[in-house]
Formats: structure tokens, sequence, C-alpha cells
């Protein structure tokens, strides 16, 4: 008979593992980004969809981390939106770099370690001051 390893859920609170946060994704980073820039303009995704010469729908699904958009694609939308792609990747970096830096502060409060201070966290304490 075949030795069942026992169930995570079933475990001890002290016993079970630790569910890591999860990286963030440049899609998602993007997708949040492009979202939050059509909405600050008013915008409808028809709106925008049409000026950067794409589908709503496939503007939805870059907005929501569905789509790995081709960079023209991205730079088309950035476009439509009134900024570049330059500036566009530069928001997203600062986002992701955000969120990287909280993951490592939820990992040192849960390991009860020091906060950490490599540079990501030197970055995102210095894009929050």
């Amino acid at each position: 008979m075949a030795e069942t390893s026992p169930n995570p859920v079933d475990a001890p609170e002290a016993t079970r593992p630790s569910r890591a946060p999860r990286e963030p994704l440049w899609r998602d980073a993007l997708g949040e980004r492009l979202r939050s820039a059509r909405r600050e303009r008013g915008e409808t995704l028809s709106e925008t969809a049409d000026r950067a010469g794409i589908s709503p729908q496939y503007l939805s699904e870059m907005e929501r981390g569905i789509k790995e958009p081709s960079s023209e694609m991205i730079a088309a939308v950035a476009g439509a939106l009134d900024t570049t792609l330059g500036d566009l990747a530069l928001q997203v970096a600062e986002r992701i770099l955000l969120d990287r830096s909280v993951i490592e502060i939820e990992r040192a409060v849960a390991d009860r370690a020091a906060p950490p201070s490599g540079p990501v966290c030197r970055a995102a304490y210095a894009l929050a001051a």
C-alpha cells in the first residue's frame, strides 16, 4: 500500500508550510497601470482601444493581466493614453519594485527577522517617501 503524505490543511498551524507571497508579474502590473491610466482619463475600453487600433476585448485582457502583449501593442496603448512606452515601463517597474519590497517585508515579519535592507527595499522606501 502506498504511503500518503499528510494533508497540510490538517496539519497543526506550527507545522503547516507557509505559503510564500506570489512574486509580482509584469503583465499584472502593466494591466493595473493601463486600467488606472484609462480610468483617470474617464475613458471606456472602446474609446482607448479605438485610438490604439486594437479591440476592446484585447485591451480588457491586457488590463486583466491575461495577455502578454508585444512591445508594439503596449506602445500603441501607451500612445492612446498620451504617454510613452518608456514612461509606462518605468511606472510598471516602480510598481513591481514596490510590490516586491512589500513581499520581502511580509516574509521578514513572518520569519520574525530584521526587516530587509537590500537595494529593492531601499528603492521601495524611496518611492514611498
